[in-house]
């Protein structure tokens, strides 16, 4: 019964994407990006500025809401995560090298749909009891037709969203299985550290996020470039292959799985919109509880978010799969960074559970800190306390119930649900948005 669940489950997904999710990603990030002249693209050296001076600014600890690079690592800790280390593997697996392409251009689309989102989020933020804001497809979405029932939908699924199963179980299984520790001690430690820290809101987790990013971005990517070093008459190869195989029929994993264009498109494009969670408000969220009073100059931050995210992580991690030619083999996404970096440097076996760990983490207290945050939305009064049963009956349920893959599909379908809804606000809002970070006054 179980088993047949998870199976329609998969196959709505699978329809949803295709059909649904890829072709409205892509049209309303390219609409975005022809009405802001490619504003991503443009303005990219201005917008570097502004992360720049976010960088530098000191906390007033006096003033309502988190400081603008705090809001920014939150958003970047449910983004850069263990989907960039195992969901692109598993997207090349099924799609093949074409899957890459795709991923490139639902990025540089998806940079205008996040910038979207994140400017909605703090231009219709209402401020809340904690000295702080609450915004998000929740708050946004309540000035659309229909509003009132597109709020409460968003809301109920950021709540599920909240509640990361998939990197829970990927996370639990790498640590048991890399460091040798037995499940029914990881599981319960990891719970409490998610619910214990997560309760804390965008303050804790971007601080935390802001010390657990930059390390994990200078060793993995420190590490990737000297593998593409060793490789570099590989390269040229790899990109022919990404490019010709992007448009036209591909056999991955082997001939296990027929790969098409619009097979390699749709796995690219949803594995992008996973990674960097566009789309599906949660950076919104995050953002909405800035600081900053200028909604473009916080925007500006979520262009810097895909970037890091997809053209750089996810980026490195497909080369370094694409270099090891483990893709078309019957291989474990989850053990598929391992065995390519094992070949060049020691201990990765003990250095790469710690990286999934950390990433694992802060993406997963990113989320409950986002889901928690809706809840309160649906029940001021009761939604924070009941999020936590919530959460931890799940956590505990999916730690033991179904695979990865039935796990990862679950979130799959719900942020293929929450992008339909952000997608149909910003297409709403879309003349509420101001496309130019040099201008915008407060």
């Amino acid at each position: 019964m179980i088993e047949q669940i998870f199976y329609w489950m998969d196959q709505i997904d699978e329809l949803f994407w295709m059909y649904l999710g890829v072709p409205s990603l892509l049209i309303v990030g390219l609409y975005l990006s022809l009405k802001s002249r490619f504003f991503q693209i443009r303005q990219f050296r201005h917008i570097l500025k502004i992360f720049y001076g976010f960088a530098k600014q000191k906390d007033d600890t006096t003033t309502r809401g988190v400081a603008p690079i705090h809001a920014f690592f939150a958003s970047v800790g449910g983004a850069i995560g263990v989907g960039n280390l195992v969901s692109v593997c598993m997207s090349i697996q099924i799609g093949g090298p074409g899957a890459v392409f795709w991923m490139w251009v639902a990025a540089l689309f998806g940079m205008l749909v996040k910038y979207g989102e994140i400017y909605l989020g703090v231009k219709f933020r209402i401020q809340n009891n904690e000295n702080s804001y609450t915004g998000g497809p929740m708050i946004f979405l309540r000035h659309v037709p229909g509003g009132a029932f597109w709020s409460v939908l968003a809301s109920f699924l950021m709540c599920l969203y909240g509640i990361e199963i998939y990197i829970f179980r990927v996370v639990t299984y790498s640590i048991s299985d890399g460091w040798n520790l037995n499940p029914f001690f990881v599981i319960p430690t990891l719970l409490f550290l998610v619910i214990g820290v997560g309760k804390g809101g965008v303050k804790i987790v971007g601080r935390i996020c802001s010390v657990v990013i930059p390390f994990f971005l200078a060793a993995y990517l420190g590490m990737g470039f000297y593998v593409i070093f060793k490789n570099l008459h590989m390269i040229p190869g790899i990109f022919y292959s990404i490019f010709v195989h992007a448009f036209t029929p591909h056999a991955a994993m082997g001939a296990f799985v027929g790969s098409s264009m619009m097979f390699a498109m749709s796995h690219g494009v949803r594995r992008a919109c996973y990674t960097g969670d566009i789309g599906v408000g949660y950076a919104s969220t995050m953002h909405a509880e800035t600081k900053e009073s200028v909604p473009a100059k916080q925007a500006a931050l979520g262009v810097i978010d895909i970037f890091l995210d997809s053209f750089v992580v996810c980026s490195m991690s497909m080369l370094l799969v694409l270099i090891s030619g483990l893709w078309y083999q019957d291989v474990n996404p989850v053990f598929m960074i391992s065995h390519t970096l094992s070949e060049y440097f020691p201990y990765v076996h003990v250095i790469l559970p710690l990286f999934i760990f950390l990433l694992g983490y802060t993406t997963m207290i990113a989320f409950f800190a986002a889901g928690r945050r809706a809840a309160t939305i649906l029940s001021p009064k009761y939604g924070a306390s009941m999020y936590m049963i919530f959460a931890t009956c799940s956590f505990l349920v999916f730690s033991f119930l179904g695979t990865q893959s039935q796990c990862a599909a679950v979130m799959s379908l719900v942020g293929v649900l929450l992008l339909v809804c952000n997608l149909y606000g910003l297409y709403f809002l879309r003349d509420e948005i101001i496309f130019d970070v040099r201008q915008e006054k407060k």
